[in-house]
């Protein structure tokens, strides 16, 4: 066995909230400059038409992407918004995934054979509740990730500023600008996210595959990330587009959609694959691998605890 072994005693609803959130921040940490430039290609060239948007592209790649605003705006412009997306995690997955076994099991009615449609209602239930809690986190993570610092024109001056500000221009509104299609996004997101994760796993402990440790949690993990790349990067990037939208740029989500599809063709909802790709295989990899450990030493802790001397 890798790492800290299971508990006789499951976790409890407590520990996988907090172990969520907790694993979520981790995660975040580690991969927020790849979040970051995925941003940035997926918000480039939404005011031009396709052959515009390629001939002066500013981002090329991953890699390019982030050594650019290295050299233009220093280091630390690769964690913009890196305070708004720690809330947002603390509130975003200790909800969507930390609620996710117990709403499943509230769904089959604590049978421990859940059906694939019993997941999937599970997954989309507690993704659109976390959407509900943390959407303005996720408006000032995003405005602060697109802002370039070069030349003077930075939109907000602090994570509060950003709140402040979008408050007093946009209204109360504008700090749930996008949630229509925020809650698709992340009704898809976590069903292929958390079930993908869930069968994978259950897969290969059924079939004697792998034993319920790191490797095995890791290659679930790995797997789920790329499903959910594939499926989710569409509404991804119109979601950040209507976000970080102008007042009057788009009408909804949809005409941001189809505006797209008109300017840039059926590639711009695919801008930023590779970095979301990258990032959501990676983060998946750390939250989930973390998320696993962190039930288990925090379950641990607690029966040692209340273990008799």
């Amino acid at each position: 066995m890798v790492g800290f072994k299971a508990t006789d005693v499951p976790p409890t609803a407590t520990v996988k909230f907090l172990g969520a959130g907790t694993a979520a921040c981790i995660a975040d940490l580690i991969t927020f400059p790849l979040d970051t430039a995925k941003v940035r290609l997926q918000i480039q060239g939404e005011s031009q038409g396709p052959v515009h948007a390629t001939a002066s592209a500013q981002y090329r790649g991953v890699l390019g992407t982030i050594l650019t605003m290295v050299r233009t705006e220093g280091p630390r412009s690769l964690y913009n918004g890196l305070v708004a997306g720690l809330q947002r995690q603390m509130s975003f997955a200790s909800v969507r995934i930390g609620l996710y076994d117990s709403v499943k099991q509230f769904y089959t009615k604590g049978s421990e054979h859940a059906s694939i449609g019993s997941r999937l209602l599970a997954g989309s239930t507690t993704g659109a509740l976390a959407v509900a809690v943390a959407q303005p986190t996720d408006v000032v993570k995003v405005r602060f990730q697109a802002q370039a610092r070069a030349g003077g024109g930075r939109r907000y001056q602090s994570t509060i500023d950003a709140y402040k500000t979008i408050a007093r221009e946009e209204g109360f509104r504008g700090l749930w600008k996008g949630t229509s299609p925020n809650v698709a996004r992340n009704a898809i997101v976590n069903c292929a996210e958390l079930v993908t994760y869930d069968l994978i796993k259950d897969t290969l402990l059924k079939a004697n595959l792998m034993t319920d440790d790191l490797p095995c949690h890791f290659t679930s993990a790995f797997g789920a990330g790329f499903c959910t790349t594939v499926i989710a990067s569409p509404v991804d990037v119109v979601k950040t587009r209507y976000m970080n939208s102008a007042l009057s740029q788009y009408s909804s989500a949809g005409h941001c959609a189809l505006t797209m599809l008109q300017k840039e063709g059926p590639r711009a909802f695919y801008k930023g694959f590779m970095p979301s790709f990258l990032r959501l295989g990676s983060w998946n990899v750390v939250m989930f691998v973390t998320y696993e450990q962190l039930k288990r030493a925090l379950m641990a802790a607690c029966t040692s605890r209340e273990a008799p001397f």
